[in-house]
């Protein structure tokens, strides 16, 4: 099994550091402790009030994040910090002792519709993938416990699962009048119950965990490196607002063709041919000029 790896990332307040853990650490749960008194349902947490400048630790199923007094700056602790959690982690030890951890807050999901009439997007409070995932049947969900369940309904098509949201695209027989309540309650009782959503340990997950994304971003020509670097920052948001992801897929240098994968809302969405060639060809056309003919989907 892949062992823990803790990356640090700032937030917009200078005195709070966020250590990001490659792996889910609580049942989809988020603590917050304030001093090593309230931090008792928190091996992990106490153990960080030994330092002398943590004021405040919170503790999500993605990270810790830490606040600091400013007797210290980040610059010359988070080294320490990050080699601390992610040694406790690799320990085995406990990050919440669930026999004595404050109750859960409720998970509150609501249903959003997309551009694609066959596809209802349910978005949750909190995170509960570290990456995209499509399955279009029950025999590709084996990595996902939840989108096994979701795949026993039997007007789902295919389920697409992102950091804080599931999209369903469901079979012509259903209308979503009828159908989008019993979701929408089965999917926010799932998470609520601290359920597995993602196995961690399959090759999935692992294929798509940071270190491995890195890895083959390095291996790429500095073309499609650009390419990629555009998608992320311009096209995969407003993508994701829409229930669906973007992924790169190939770069042919001499025909200058982008192949994309399209998944969730945006695989067999009507509108999706128009924002390909409206959008992400003429996008990529402008800012890769010279580089870029046509641009092509497949649908994930």
């Amino acid at each position: 099994m892949d062992s823990f790896k803790v990356t640090t990332q700032e937030t917009s307040n200078p005195a709070i550091l966020k250590f990001e853990v490659n792996k889910f650490i609580t049942q989809h749960q988020s603590f917050e402790f304030n001093n090593i008194d309230e931090a008792k349902a928190s091996p992990l947490a106490q153990q960080l009030f030994y330092l002398p400048f943590v004021k405040k630790v919170y503790i999500t199923s993605s990270f810790v994040a830490i606040e600091r007094f400013n007797i210290v700056e980040w610059k010359d602790v988070q080294n320490e910090v990050s080699e601390q959690v992610e040694n406790y982690l690799n320990e085995g030890k406990p990050v919440i002792n669930q026999d004595i951890a404050p109750k859960k807050t409720p998970v509150t999901v609501y249903a959003e519709s997309t551009p694609n009439p066959s596809v209802i997007k349910f978005v949750a409070n909190k995170k509960i993938a570290n990456a995209a995932f499509e399955f279009t049947s029950i025999d590709t969900a084996k990595s996902s416990p939840l989108a096994t369940e979701l795949f026993h309904f039997p007007f789902v098509k295919s389920v697409f699962i992102d950091e804080n949201y599931v999209s369903i695209t469901k079979y012509d027989i259903a209308d979503w009048n009828d159908i989008t309540n019993q979701l929408r309650e089965f999917i926010r009782g799932y998470i609520e119950n601290g359920k597995e959503i993602i196995s961690s340990s399959a090759p999935e997950a692992i294929e798509k965990s940071t270190e491995k994304i890195e890895a083959h971003f390095e291996t790429l020509d500095d073309t499609s490196k650009e390419i990629v670097n555009i998608l992320e920052e311009y096209v995969k948001p407003a993508v994701a607002s829409d229930g669906g992801n973007i992924q790169f897929e190939s770069y042919d240098e001499n025909t200058k063709t982008v192949k994309v994968i399209l998944q969730g809302a945006c695989s067999g969405c009507p509108s999706s041919t128009f924002t390909l060639k409206n959008g992400i060809e003429n996008m990529l056309k402008e800012m890769l000029k010279g580089k870029v003919n046509t641009v092509e989907a497949i649908n994930g």
